[in-house]
C-alpha cells in the first residue's frame, strides 16, 4: 500500500510539474504533508533536508554570486576579455571558455544572465547573429558546472544525499577530470556545427520582430477635442484602452507621466487595436494622421527603443507591469514582450513576467542609460562597466577564493567556509541584505529540500527497492553497465518536466538500491546520474536556456537540433569515463 502511494505521488508530481498549474514549491510541500500524514515520513525526516549542510552551501553560493555580480567585477573582467577578440570563430570559443570558467564556481543561471546582454552587443559589432552564439553560451554555462562540486545545484544536492546515506560527500574537485572532458567536447562539437545547425535570424527591424507596427498610429489633438486639459492616464483615450507611447509638442518629443495634460495640436503616438482605432477616427476633435508607423517614427534623436532581459532576482518576476508600476518606476514604456518564441503586444499590462522575458521598451536615451545598472533587468547589448565597485569587487573575489581553498583542502567544513564568505560579502557592503534575500532562489531550495525527503520516503516505503528490482529484471541480464545506462537515460528523461536536481534526487534512491543488490559501487551510480542530469540539453527548459531564448529569437526546434546529438555524445562519454574514474 505504501509503495503504491509513493509511486502514485511521484506520478502526480510529474504531471503537476509539467502542467505548471501549481508552483513547484507548492507541489513539493504538498507531497511532504501527505507523506507525513500517512506515516511514511516522520516530521523530522520530512524537514531534515532543509537543515542539511548542502542547503547552506546552495544558499551561500546564491549570495556570493550575487555579490560578484552586484559589484560589476564579472562585467569588468568579461568586457575586457571578450572585447579583445575580433575573429567570429574565436569570439564563440572565447565566450564559451569565459562563461564555462565562471560557471564552474558560480550559479550558472547568474553567469548566463550576466553575459547575455554583452554578448549580443559584441555580436552586433562583429556582424554575427546573436542566435549563432547564445545557445553556445547557455550550453557552456551548463557544462562548466560539471567541473566542480559547487558548479550546479544538482552536484551539491547529490553530494548531500549520498552523505546522508553513509557515503563520503563529493570532493570539491573530484569530478574535475570528467567535467573538463565533457566541457571540452561541448566546445568542439559547437565549433564543428555552429555555422550549419544554429539558426541565423537577422534582417528584420525591431518593430517587425515584435510585430507591433500594425498596432501603432499617430493622432493629432484638434481644437474641438475633449482631450484638451485631460491628464494622459485618466483621459477618454485610456478608457478606450489606447496607450500613449509618446507626445510630440512644438517639435519637442517626450514620454508622458501621470502629471502630463493634453494640449491643442499635440501629436500622439498611440498603441491600440484596430477596433479602438476606428473609435478614435469617429471621435470629433481627433484626427488619425497615420494608421501604421515606421521604425523611424517610433525612434528619434531623443526617444529610443531598447530591449531589456528580466534576470534572476528581479523584483519584476511573478508581477505584472501594472503591479510593478513599471512606467512610473523606470520612466520607460513597454511596447511588447517576447517570451518563448511568441510576442505579446496587447494587454501586456496584466501579464505576469518571468525570468528570460525580453521587453521592448521605449524611453529617452538618458533614461535608458540610467537603467543600465538596474538589478531588475539587463539592457541587451551592454556591459555594466560604469557600475564597477573596484574595492568591494576585488574583496568579494578574494573572500570567495579563500572559501574555495579552505573548503577544498578541508581546513574547515565546506558549508562553514561558504557561509562565512556569504556573511563577509554582505558585511563589506558588496551586496545589500535586501538584495541577498531577493536573489535567493527559494523555489529551488524548497524543491531540493523536499525531494531529498521524498527520497527518504521511497526508502522507508520500499518503493526504491521495488523499482530497483524491476529495473534489474529488465536490464540485469545485459550486465551492470547497462543497468547504469538505464538510470542515466531515465534521469535525462525526467529532467525535461523537472529541474535537474529534483530528477537526480528522484532517481538516486532507486539507483543506490540497485547498486546494493548488484554488489556494485554506489558512488559510480550516484556520479553517473548526477552528470547525466547536468548534461541534459535536449529542450530549453533549463534556466540558462530560458534566458537566451528571447534574445536569440530561438524556436523550440533549434534546441532539439543541436541538443539531442550533443546530449547523446555526452552520455556516451559519461558511460565510458565514469566507470574508469570510479570503478564499478
Amino acid at each position: 500500500m505504501e509503495i503504491a502511494l509513493v509511486i502514485g505521488l511521484l506520478a502526480l508530481a510529474l504531471v503537476l510539474f509539467i502542467s505548471e498549474r501549481f508552483s513547484v514549491d507548492v507541489v513539493t510541500i504538498g507531497l511532504l504533508v501527505i507523506l507525513t500524514l500517512s506515516g511514511i515520513l516522520s516530521p523530522k525526516e520530512a524537514f531534515e533536508g532543509f537543515s542539511s549542510d548542502f542547503m547552506v552551501i546552495l544558499a551561500s553560493i546564491f549570495v556570493i554570486s550575487g555579490a560578484l555580480s552586484e559589484t560589476g567585477l564579472l562585467d569588468k573582467i568579461g568586457s575586457q576579455m571578450i572585447k579583445l577578440v575580433k575573429s567570429k570563430t574565436l569570439f564563440v570559443v572565447y565566450t564559451m571558455l569565459v562563461t564555462g570558467f565562471f560557471s564552474a564556481f558560480m550559479n550558472n543561471t547568474t553567469v548566463t544572465a550576466l553575459v547575455t546582454g554583452p554578448v549580443v552587443g559584441m555580436c552586433r559589432k562583429l556582424g554575427i547573429s546573436p542566435s549563432k552564439v547564445l545557445i553556445p553560451v547557455a550550453y557552456a554555462s551548463i557544462l562548466g558546472g560539471t567541473c566542480t562540486l559547487i558548479g550546479t545545484s544538482t552536484n551539491v544536492a547529490v553530494s548531500g544525499y549520498i552523505a546522508s546515506n553513509g557515503l563520503q560527500p563529493l570532493g570539491f574537485f573530484e569530478i574535475l577530470g570528467v567535467g573538463l572532458v565533457l566541457f571540452t567536447t561541448g566546445i568542439i562539437f559547437i565549433l564543428v556545427f555552429w555555422k550549419r545547425i544554429l539558426p541565423d535570424r537577422t534582417g528584420a527591424s525591431i518593430t517587425e520582430e515584435y510585430k507591433i507596427k500594425q498596432y501603432l498610429s499617430e493622432i493629432v489633438v484638434l481644437e474641438k477635442s475633449k482631450l484638451i486639459g485631460q491628464t494622459v492616464f485618466h483621459s477618454d483615450l485610456s478608457n478606450w484602452d489606447v496607450r500613449i507611447i509618446k507626445i510630440i509638442r512644438d517639435k519637442d518629443e517626450f514620454i508622458p507621466n501621470r502629471f502630463t495634460r493634453f494640449e491643442l495640436d499635440d501629436i500622439l503616438l498611440v498603441e491600440c487595436k484596430v477596433d479602438d482605432l476606428i473609435k478614435v477616427k469617429e471621435s470629433s476633435g481627433l484626427e488619425v494622421v497615420a494608421d501604421t508607423i515606421t521604425n523611424k517614427e517610433i525612434q528619434s534623436d531623443k526617444v529610443r527603443l531598447a530591449e531589456v532581459l528580466v534576470t534572476p532576482g528581479s523584483r519584476l518576476i511573478d508581477r505584472s507591469l501594472k503591479e510593478a508600476r513599471f512606467r512610473q518606476n523606470y520612466d520607460l514604456v513597454v511596447l511588447a514582450i517576447h517570451r518563448f518564441g511568441h510576442t505579446v503586444s496587447q494587454k501586456i499590462g496584466t501579464l505576469k513576467l518571468n525570468i528570460g522575458d525580453v521587453l521592448l521598451v521605449q524611453g529617452i536615451e538618458e533614461t535608458i542609460d540610467s537603467n543600465r545598472n538596474s538589478t531588475d533587468f539587463s539592457v541587451v547589448g551592454d556591459f555594466k562597466v560604469n557600475m564597477f565597485k573596484e574595492r568591494k569587487g576585488v574583496l568579494s573575489a578574494l573572500i570567495f577564493i579563500i572559501a574555495v581553498i579552505a573548503g577544498s583542502l578541508q581546513l574547515v567544513p565546506l558549508s562553514i567556509a561558504f557561509l562565512a564568505a556569504a556573511l563577509l560579502v554582505v558585511m563589506i557592503g558588496a551586496l545589500p541584505i535586501e538584495r541577498a534575500y531577493r536573489i535567493m532562489d527559494w523555489k529551488l531550495l524548497v524543491l531540493i529540500g523536499g525531494m531529498s525527503a521524498f527520497g527518504t520516503a521511497m526508502q522507508n516505503s520500499g518503493a526504491s527497492e521495488f523499482l530497483a528490482v524491476n529495473i534489474i529484471n529488465v536490464l540485469g541480464d545485459f550486465g551492470v553497465i547497462y543497468v547504469l545506462a538505464g538510470f542515466v537515460i531515465l534521469v535525462i528523461i525526467l529532467t525535461q518536466p523537472m529541474s535537474n536536481a529534483a530528477a537526480a534526487l528522484v532517481v538516486l534512491p532507486v539507483a543506490l538500491e540497485a547498486a546494493h543488490i548488484l554488489n556494485a559501487n554506489p558512488r559510480t551510480f550516484a556520479i553517473a546520474i548526477m552528470l547525466g542530469a547536468s548534461v541534459s540539453l535536449i529542450t530549453p527548459f533549463e534556466p540558462s536556456c530560458i534566458l537566451v531564448y528571447g534574445p536569440g529569437r530561438y524556436k523550440f526546434i533549434d534546441f532539439i537540433k543541436i541538443g539531442v546529438p550533443l546530449t547523446l555524445l555526452l552520455v556516451i562519454l559519461i558511460m565510458l569515463l565514469v566507470p574508469v574514474f570510479w570503478p564499478l
